[in-house]
């Protein structure tokens, strides 16, 4: 049985060491590794050993009684988290650890948000209970206060036929067959272990065990009980379907898909459909462990191989029969300008940048060439850093990073129509499209009414293609659009003078007519804030709260702690964790979320700062482009819509 889990947790709290202790207890390894000796299996990368956290999310292979594990060691710090949604995707189960001395802490609760998410069955290790502080009652309460109160706690392996008496209790209370049957009939292991499993696979019973990773306690019990009570249930007899989870560039410059198989089989040199109708032939499977690799002829459902041959594949790709892409929600709310030595030729640069973005999306590089410059999107100052020290390592590439800023999006407050004609000589194309504000945070969406008299339904496409191939330049400082729904109501052609383009510039021209044509709005990044204080410091925080433009709900209290939920702008509330440790000399506690974008507090300051020229700008225009006696000629946003030929 194929089993992919994943190790999760907040820095710190053991999760590294807790990995190689599977890896040693299962033989994988002949000696545990430490983050503190720079000598764990998993943190191979020069990087992860220098740092002592998790960067990369890496693989490891063990074999325990029946099942075959593909090991993913995940990043603990917030900067990493898209990498560490990515890996959630493909598991079957994961472990959160928890350190028994600091408790649940803001990474936590952010991992434990994206498994359920995920539907992803859950196990908890409250790990270094030999340490001094430990307290593993406590960091129970707090798993069922802050994250579900049903949460069982097992003290010993129940893979042995025994149960005890608190576990069968606490299970049967919540099934009222099962509580009926034990009235009647007592306890049978096998009736409650079975039910133990099908509600930890449903994702309504959460497993908690505790123990010392680094002393080897508790360890055995965990793999035994964790062994027991997961399975999975992956064809190989049907077609081969897959995901890919990750893109690395290995030392000889080779690009590696790695993807997890979810049914069926894949061989060397078959031929794999994916993304937009691309198929390319498989020219390698290899299975990695940690850094090393074998080949393999063939992968069957349920492994996680990494494949060579597939050159367009992208983070996300479904393969095969599976054909949807994965949809990821952790993305960088800031953006960063990289800073070049006078000698280097940065448009050359831009290639190794590439590479980057193709194992890491959420990177979003973007390239100015009118600027010649080379921008990033990022998750914070950290990812910066280990960037300037990657780009060194791999590429020899010397290079700093301006402070990053906040990344704003734009939408509309109106209904409108835009209108956009292009038609220089010998070219030809009309759109025109209603244009409305969506629900926030909703993206942008696209359907057609166009009739297939007025244009054909490949055409129809192609427009809604272009609105949603790339983000758009809104008018107020160049930012993104968003939250709009276009619909494509009628539009024209030319038999003889159409040509490749000509609607992508007609469509581009309505979308930035129509926007010319209502009020459009800023909107800036917002954090949801989960904040734990001593409740006489509660004053303090509300009162910094709106300080900051963000709001709050009523505010909870338990025992002498205040617990205060709500939103703030990311520009604002930022650098609020170090206010918080200050003032509350480290106890009180912060977790930070992207909660979406909405109206921007100081819309009027950061559109004077960025100062952008809507009619400057080389990618778009609201103008129309028209033809008379063999001459083109442009006419402004606001005298084109008299002039469609569709009225």
């Amino acid at each position: 049985m194929n089993k992919t889990i994943g190790v999760l947790a907040h820095v710190d709290a053991g999760k590294t060491t807790f990995s190689e202790q599977l890896l040693y207890y299962t033989n994988s390894i002949k000696e545990r590794g430490r983050v503190d000796h720079q000598s764990s299996f998993l943190d191979s990368h020069e990087l992860e050993k220098q740092r002592g956290i998790t960067i990369f999310a890496d693989q490891a292979i063990f074999d325990y009684e029946h099942s075959t594990y593909y090991l993913i060691d995940t990043p603990g710090h917030v900067d990493f988290s898209p990498e560490m949604e990515r890996a959630i995707q493909v598991m079957d189960a994961a472990i959160i650890v928890i350190s028994a001395v600091e408790g649940i802490e803001a990474h936590t609760e952010t991992v434990w948000e994206l498994l359920q998410k995920h539907k992803v069955p859950t196990f908890f290790f409250i790990n270094k209970i030999d340490r001094t502080g430990a307290n593993v009652a406590n960091v129970i309460d707090e798993i069922r206060h802050q994250l579900t109160e049903n949460v069982c706690v097992i003290s010993s392996s129940v893979a042995t036929g025994t149960m005890t008496d608190d576990v069968i209790e606490w299970i049967a209370e919540r099934d009222e067959a099962l509580l009926d049957r034990y009235m009647e009939q007592g306890y049978e292991w096998r009736a409650w272990t079975n039910n133990l499993k099908q509600k930890i696979q449903s994702s309504e019973i959460f497993p908690c065990f505790s123990g010392s990773a680094l002393q080897d306690i508790g360890v055995q019990e965990f793999i035994e009980s964790f062994e027991f009570l997961t399975v999975t249930d992956y064809r190989i007899e049907h077609a081969f379907a897959g995901r890919v989870y990750k893109i690395r560039y290995d030392e000889s410059g080779t690009r590696v898909t790695y993807i997890k198989v979810l049914s069926g089989v894949l061989n060397v040199r078959d031929e794999i459909d994916y993304g937009d109708g691309e198929q390319e032939k498989v020219t390698q499977i290899r299975r990695y462990n940690g850094k090393q690799f074998q080949q393999i002829n063939q992968a069957a459902a349920g492994e996680i191989v990494a494949l060579t041959g597939l050159t367009k594949a992208v983070v996300g790709d479904g393969l095969g029969v599976l054909q949807k892409k994965a949809i990821y929600e952790m993305f960088p709310i800031l953006r960063s300008k990289v800073v070049f030595e006078a000698a280097i030729n940065v448009k050359e640069s831009l290639k190794y940048f590439r590479i980057l973005e193709a194992e890491d999306p959420s990177l979003n590089v973007i390239w100015e060439e009118k600027l010649q410059q080379i921008q990033l999107h990022v998750m914070g100052n950290i990812q910066l850093e280990v960037l300037e020290q990657v780009l060194l390592a791999r590429f020899g590439l010397q290079v700093t990073f301006e402070k990053p800023e906040i990344i704003y999006k734009e939408t509309i407050t109106e209904e409108t129509i835009g209108y956009g004609h292009f038609e220089p000589l010998r070219h030809y194309a009309e759109v025109h499209l209603r244009i409305e504000p969506a629900k926030r945070n909703s993206g942008i969406s696209f359907e057609s009414r166009c009739h297939a008299d007025d244009l054909t339904t490949g055409i129809q496409n192609l427009i809604g293609q272009h609105l949603l191939e790339k983000e758009h330049h809104g008018l107020l400082t160049g930012s993104a659009i968003t939250d709009l729904n276009i619909t494509l109501l009628t539009g024209r052609d030319h038999n003889k003078h159409t040509h490749g383009g000509d609607f992508r510039e007609a469509t581009l021209r309505a979308l930035r007519q129509g926007l010319e044509k209502v009020d459009n709005i800023l909107l800036e990044p917002f954090y949801q804030f989960k904040i734990i204080v001593h409740i006489e410091q509660m004053g303090r925080v509300l009162s910094d709260i709106q300080s900051a433009y963000g709001s709050f709900d009523p505010p909870m209290t338990d025992g002498d702690k205040a617990i205060l939920v709500g939103k703030a702008p990311v520009d604002t509330f930022m650098d609020y964790s170090s206010t918080l440790a200050s003032f509350t000399q480290g106890k009180g506690r912060i977790n930070l979320t992207f909660a979406g974008y909405y109206p921007c507090h100081n819309e009027r300051e950061i559109i004077e700062r960025i100062n952008y020229d809507k009619n400057a700008d080389p990618e778009y225009s609201s103008s129309s482009v028209f033809c008379a006696k063999g001459t083109g000629f442009t006419v402004k946003w606001d005298e084109a819509e008299k002039m469609m030929h569709c009225l």
